[in-house]
């Protein structure tokens, strides 16, 4: 006689069933023997349907913080459908567990699908801040920082996955990373570039700065826009100015990232420039001022911020 579990397990994989997800909770901390039969099943499976269970169970964890999926979506990594990996990357977003680390890296190096080395790329990056703030052990942080770069330095590899590489690698402060940072932003490819200087905010490094300004008044909006974001990450007053300057810009997203640089930065300036937004004509940048005030607000005082 079957187990309940079994036979929950055995319904969900019946494409003739409907995906209750009543059934798909019972799912949460199965047990190992539990995760065996459901492997087993799952290769069984058809395509459309794991892509269907896979999608749902992402979808109840983000809603349900109690429910844990992880183990289902780490074996989902090894499914043969890149859907299906891809869907089990998101799935894992929260784990910080340094298991993970390993088949994240053989996605990113070995997968036959971009999308799956874009995901797994950009999963890293969390592993990567763990490692920068040495909550990692230095062992791990090797594994990272050696997968990422010969990613980034790989000319072969889609454009797309090695742009997430560097911006995965960005958080880590070593000279490595910075050469990387600097080959991408004096790269003729436009996609490389932006994503360099989204990599100079994630880095911190305060030898950014000349660049990031010099940026703030690219001709690309999209340069513009990933320069504000970064002068915000930086807090450096000296972008102040120029990020002014952009509340302005012709491009909307590029007016409002600068007035939350503005928020981020704080000081007398921005702040006393923020309280002038207030009383602009445009109902985006007087919006934009208030979100950008009550954050300046709670950095200042964050005992003044109430639920």
């Amino acid at each position: 006689m079957s187990l309940p579990i079994e036979e929950t397990i055995a319904e969900l994989g019946n494409s003739a069933n409907l995906l209750l997800s009543s059934k798909l909770i019972e799912l949460s901390n199965l047990d190992s023997t539990e995760l065996e039969f459901l492997e087993q099943v799952w290769a069984e499976i058809e395509l459309k349907r794991r892509r269907q269970i896979v999608s749902r169970l992402v979808e109840l964890a983000e809603d349900n913080f109690e429910l844990d999926f992880d183990n289902i979506f780490r074996n989902c990594l090894r499914d043969r459908d890149a859907e299906v990996r891809c869907k089990a990357i998101e799935g894992l977003w929260e784990n910080e567990e340094p298991s993970l680390i390993s088949p994240l890296v053989n996605l990113l190096e070995d997968d036959s699908s971009e999308k799956v080395r874009v995901a797994a790329a950009t999963a890293l990056a969390r592993f990567a801040m763990l490692a920068e703030h040495e909550k990692l052990r230095s062992c791990h942080k090797t594994e990272i920082c050696q997968a990422l770069l010969t990613v980034i330095d790989d000319e072969s590899k889609p454009v797309e996955v090695r742009r997430r590489a560097l911006e995965a690698a960005s958080p880590l402060s070593l000279p490595l990373v910075n050469e990387a940072i600097m080959r991408a932003y004096q790269s003729d490819n436009p996609k490389l570039r932006v994503s360099a200087i989204y990599a100079m905010g994630k880095n911190c490094d305060p030898s950014w700065l000349p660049t990031l300004l010099k940026e703030l008044v690219s001709t690309d909006a999209e340069m513009r826009y990933e320069a504000a974001v970064a002068c915000g990450e930086s807090g450096e007053e000296e972008a102040v100015s120029g990020l002014i300057e952009l509340v302005n810009d012709p491009d909307t997203d590029v007016r409002q990232v600068a007035i939350k640089a503005l928020g981020e930065i704080g000081g007398s300036e921005a702040k006393g420039y923020l309280e002038e937004c207030l009383n602009n004509p445009s109902e985006l940048i007087r919006q934009s001022a208030v979100q950008a005030l009550h954050e300046f607000e709670v950095w200042e005082d964050p005992l003044s911020f109430k639920i």
